[in-house]
């Protein structure tokens, strides 16, 4: 019997739902073992069949139903759904004769994105990211493709989310040259989906970006810095899902396989500097995050800096005014020395105190204006009165 095996707690990137969890076989398990989550979706299979001048798209229930398919001249897409039914991806495997290898890289939620060619079939592990418009944040699930001669297949992780509704509807209304090439040609197109994919989902971290800028320099706090850590985290998902499939397409590109035309080819080196201009996106991004973590450093040292600034130019002033109070609160009496207060017995000697104290506490503050030293205060002050 096949070991049980352990479980790595994934990043959760999709709110309000069960986190998600990868997994690894215990060592020593048997190379192409199978293990399903249960609690996964039920597989949903949807057949596309097409050629120039025919289409047919429905729904499969048997697996085995897409064997008479995968015989004739037209281009079969099966896109599988879900990864919630082990006897179904058994059935499928022999369906479409895998190797055991490939099934377990397919269920293997934490596989590398990279290609493997196994003569007559090309399998093809990507990573796919649908922007979620809720939080500003990705949907992540792993993709792969299984290329054939004629056919094509693809197997999702689950039926919520892709980035192919394009593509398929390109096939259903006739557009561009989809119809007219072949099985590799509808790969590259799916790739080149994914791939684009990644764009729309590095524009909102752009626009958050953008906000935390303007939070950083008005108004750092707490909730800020945590912002910025989350940010940073979730931009090095992105790197990790776009880096090997950079390479992934470059081995497609680079190594000859009969399933792949010249012109098809052509067609991967735009796929592949696509990647480039993520890459080099989702690097500038995440400088710009550990930017914005000197700068909320900085903005929170200047703050306290203010704080202390203006704290200590009330204290100076306060200073001699205490100074001239404590000298008139020591209450000597006059009647033993001259010397011993005299201004205690005078008619104005109150107003004259107070009068005094007021001249020493403008000239202060005039002289502490004038050099420049109350202006970052009072500013600082009224900001944070707005």
């Amino acid at each position: 019997m096949p070991k049980k095996r352990r479980r790595i707690p994934k990043i959760a990137t999709k709110p309000n739902k069960r986190k998600k969890e990868e997994y690894y076989h215990e060592p020593g398990t048997i190379p192409g073992t199978i293990i399903v989550d249960e609690s996964s979706e039920q597989p949903i299979i949807f057949l596309i069949d097409y050629s120039q001048t025919t289409l047919t798209c429905k729904q499969i229930i048997n697996p085995e139903d897409c064997s008479y398919y995968l015989d004739t001249e037209s281009i079969s897409w099966v896109d599988v759904q879900g990864l919630g039914n082990k006897d179904i991806l058994h059935r499928l495997g022999q369906t479409f004769d895998l190797h055991a290898l490939i099934l377990e890289d397919v269920v293997n939620m934490g596989e590398r994105p990279k290609v493997e060619d196994y003569e007559d079939q090309l399998v093809i592990i990507a990573r796919m990211v649908v922007p979620n418009q809720n939080n500003h944040s990705f949907y992540s699930e792993q993709v792969s493709l299984v290329l054939g001669k004629h056919y094509l297949l693809t197997i999702q992780e689950e039926p919520e989310h892709d980035c192919f509704e394009g593509v398929r509807s390109r096939i259903d209304k006739g557009k561009g040259v989809i119809r007219r090439q072949g099985a590799d040609y509808l790969a590259y197109a799916l790739l080149d989906a994914i791939i684009d994919g990644f764009f729309p989902v590095l524009e909102l971290y752009g626009e958050r970006l953008e906000d935390l800028e303007e939070e950083v320099i008005v108004n750092p706090t707490q909730d800020t810095l945590y912002k910025i850590y989350q940010i940073r985290r979730e931009l090095l998902q992105l790197r990790r899902a776009i880096w090997p499939q950079r390479d992934a397409i470059n081995t497609l590109i680079r190594d000859e396989s009969e399933l792949i035309s010249g012109e098809v080819r052509i067609y991967l080196r735009d796929c592949s500097d696509h990647t480039v201009q993520v890459m080099e996106m989702v690097e500038t991004y995440r400088e710009l995050a550990s930017g914005l973590m000197d700068v909320y450093l900085s903005a929170v040292s200047n703050k306290m800096n203010e704080i202390m600034k203006l704290l200590t130019v009330v204290s100076s002033v306060f200073i001699p005014l205490t100074f001239v109070a404590g000298i008139y609160g020591m209450n000597f009496n006059t009647e033993k020395s001259p010397y011993n207060m005299p201004e205690l017995n005078w008619y104005w000697g109150y107003p004259m105190c107070l009068g005094l104290m007021a001249v020493m506490a403008t000239g202060m503050i005039t002289l502490f204006w004038r050099r420049g030293w109350l202006t970052n205060s009072v500013n600082f002050k009224a900001d944070q009165e707005k």
